[in-house]
This record gives structure tokens, C-alpha cells and sequence, in this order.
């Protein structure tokens, strides 16, 4: 008889929006548990607790940290995400840490760092390649090609947000580029590699973070063309072009359900795979497996691959001249 998979529990820093799906997800994910959640807001986390039957209400970082929990995922605004998830490797934990991972390079160098000296696992939870339908477009890819990709178009701009969105402010690590940017970001360098260049336009808020940003990427085998939004509307599918025909992942392209790829010859493949628990179960399900097997770096979203990402979103951000309190 098989033993059972290692039982992994969970506490939770930030009980927002994301985290809500995070526990969503995680009803779909076998042998873990919710056990523990922290924020700021008192109020906020006792609702989350309840909701979601998390037996332990931490009155602060510490006594989080000293639950008998295995792993975090830190789902605060980017501001605060070096400093909660130093203090969780340095505990001991793993971490999954919303994207983006940190403010900027050298914030998550730091968290790094600490994932090495600790042993820990650290992980930048970026969804979209767990999901069934991008693995499922690799694979037909694969078997039936349409040559490398070397062109990607992607973005999205929201401008339903209430105007006291933590998006909307510099102390919180608000914009556009960093709000949505990562999304953007991985995709261009998933399928077109290392980054070589960033030029971007855009404009600022009264707040003095990116309220729309424009930005053009070259990597080693192409160029993006990525946009972001926080004041404009915009449909959020993306589009990967190749010499043997071009595929559509269409919107919300960062949740992929559908994709179309039009091959030269004429012939269109629709691929549609549907996914379960919110989506958040794909990657925490990888995150947990890696746990179990003793791995300190995830093979789809290396270390590496996180720091390209916050380059080029560094990059971005700056050329527009949005800097955050420290910076």
C-alpha cells in the first residue's frame, strides 16, 4: 500500500481578494489544510477565518510563524512582500509569494537570499503555466509546430477599479506595471527568452504611480509589444506569432480556458480546457509537490525566471519615472 503524501500546512499573510482564491484552490488540492491567518486588518482576517474554517487566528507575524505550519503564502500589497517573506524563510517556512514578488530587484535578491541561507523553498506564484490549457497548447505545439514564436502581444487594462484601490497608490507598491505587469512580463519571456531591452511610454496618476504604461521588449529570439491599465478598458487575450502561424489565448489569457492556433496552410485548432477550484489549485498543487520531494526551486518558475521578470518590470517602471518611498 502507497503511504499517504505528506500532509502540508498552510498559513496565510493577507487575507485580500487573492487569498480568498488561494483557499479556494487549495479545497482542491490533496493532503493540505489551512491552519493559520494573519493581516493587518483584524477584522478582515476573522472573516477570512470563518469563511474558510482556518482554525488559527494569529494576532501577529510571530505567532503565525511559530504555528505548526509548513508553508506561507504571503498575499499582502507588493510593499511588504520582502519583509513577510524574509521573516517566514528565516522561520523555517517555504513560501509562495503573490506576484509580484517584490517592489524590485534588489528586494528580491534579498528574499532569495534568504530562501538559500534557510533551505527553504521560495516560489513566485505565477499561474498560467499550471493551468491545463497552457500545458495542453505546449504539447500540441510540440506535436503539430508552428515554428519558434518570435513576436508576443499581451495586456490588460481595468478601469472598473474603486478609486481606493490599493493599485492606485506609491506607498502600497500601486500601478499598472506592477499590478498586471507580471502576467505580461512572463509570458514575453516564456516564449521569447532572455530580455535584451524595454522601451516604455505611458503616463502617471496624481499618486505618482503608472495609471496606463506602453511597453516594447526585445529577448533573445523576438520582441513584445505589452501593455497595461489602470484608467482604460482592454479585452486581456494575447497573441503568440510564429513563421508557421500565430495562436490566440483568449481572454482572461492569464486564467487560459481557450486558445486558437491558426496555422499558415489554413487550418484552425480550437483547444478548450476548462479549469476546476479558481485555478490557484494548479500552481499551489506544483508548489506543494516540490515540498514533499525536497526541492528548493521550482523548475517552470526559477529563480531566475523571477528576477528576469522584475527586471524588466523595474525597467518599465522607471523609464516612466515611478519610484516607490525608499527607492
Amino acid at each position: 500500500m502507497n503511504a499517504q503524501p505528506e500532509l502540508i500546512r498552510w498559513g496565510v499573510i493577507g487575507p485580500g481578494r487573492a487569498a480568498g482564491r488561494f483557499a479556494q484552490g487549495l479545497a482542491g488540492v490533496p493532503n493540505t489544510a489551512l491552519h493559520a491567518v494573519w493581516g493587518r486588518n483584524p477584522a478582515r482576517a476573522l472573516d477570512y477565518a470563518q469563511r474558510f474554517n482556518v482554525p488559527h487566528l494569529a494576532a501577529d507575524i510571530p505567532s503565525l510563524l511559530a504555528a505548526p505550519i509548513q508553508a506561507v503564502y504571503v498575499a499582502t500589497h507588493p510593499d511588504t512582500h520582502a519583509a513577510f517573506c524574509c521573516a517566514a524563510l528565516d522561520s523555517g517556512k517555504h513560501v509562495l509569494c503573490e506576484k509580484p514578488a517584490a517592489l524590485n530587484v534588489p528586494q528580491l535578491e534579498s528574499i532569495l537570499e534568504a530562501a538559500h541561507r534557510n533551505g527553504r523553498l521560495f516560489m513566485e506564484a505565477m499561474k498560467p503555466p499550471f493551468f491545463p490549457l497552457y500545458q495542453k497548447l505546449r504539447a500540441r505545439l510540440a506535436a503539430d509546430p508552428i515554428g519558434s514564436i518570435g513576436f508576443v502581444r499581451a495586456g490588460h487594462c481595468d478601469s472598473t477599479l474603486s478609486p481606493d484601490y490599493p493599485l492606485h497608490f506609491r506607498e502600497l507598491g500601486g500601478g499598472s506595471i506592477l499590478g498586471i505587469g507580471p502576467y505580461e512580463a512572463f509570458l514575453a519571456l516564456d516564449w521569447l527568452g532572455d530580455l535584451k531591452r524595454v522601451h516604455a511610454i505611458g503616463r502617471l496618476n496624481e499618486h505618482g504611480v503608472d495609471s496606463f504604461a506602453l511597453f516594447q521588449t526585445e529577448h533573445a529570439r523576438g520582441m513584445a509589444q505589452l501593455h497595461t491599465g489602470i484608467d482604460l478598458l482592454s479585452l486581456g487575450d494575447a497573441l503568440l506569432c510564429a513563421p508557421g502561424g500565430y495562436v490566440r489565448i483568449h481572454a482572461n489569457w492569464w486564467n487560459p480556458a481557450r486558445a486558437t492556433i491558426h496555422y499558415r496552410d489554413g487550418r484552425e485548432v480550437l483547444l478548450d480546457e476548462p479549469f476546476l477550484h479558481g485555478g490557484f489549485n494548479y500552481e499551489t498543487a506544483h508548489f506543494c509537490n516540490l515540498v514533499r520531494g525536497g526541492n528548493r526551486e521550482s523548475p517552470e518558475i526559477t529563480h531566475a525566471l523571477s528576477l528576469a521578470m522584475a527586471r524588466l518590470l523595474q525597467d518599465a517602471r522607471l523609464q516612466l519615472g515611478v519610484q516607490f518611498p525608499g527607492e
